[in-house]
């Protein structure tokens, strides 16, 4: 079965996610405490996406709940690398 994909729900969940990022940095995505050393805490990924949803007009429906998620996916795998490319900068 094909994957469902949103283009301007993920467009709009990006541009979101880089004023955060602008604005509150990448620590403000992930967990302060917790097990392990950087966990991205999945609260703050989803303001990112209900905020992209409410943008969306108010006459549109919902998009499909399978590209939410692909959606939310594609915000962790950016916010992966960004936090990989901040650890080898450092040199962790």
């Amino acid at each position: 079965m094909a994957d469902i994909i949103d283009l301007t729900l993920l467009a709009d969940a990006r541009r979101y996610l880089q004023k955060l990022l602008d604005t509150r940095g990448l620590t403000y995505f992930l967990k302060k405490e917790g097990n392990r050393l950087f966990q991205i805490e999945p609260a703050k990924v989803e303001l990112v996406i209900r905020t992209a949803l409410r943008s969306k007009k108010r006459a549109q429906t919902r998009p499909p709940e399978q590209a939410v998620e692909h959606c939310r996916t594609e915000l962790r795998r950016e916010l992966i690398r960004r936090v990989a490319s901040a650890m080898l900068q450092t040199g962790l």
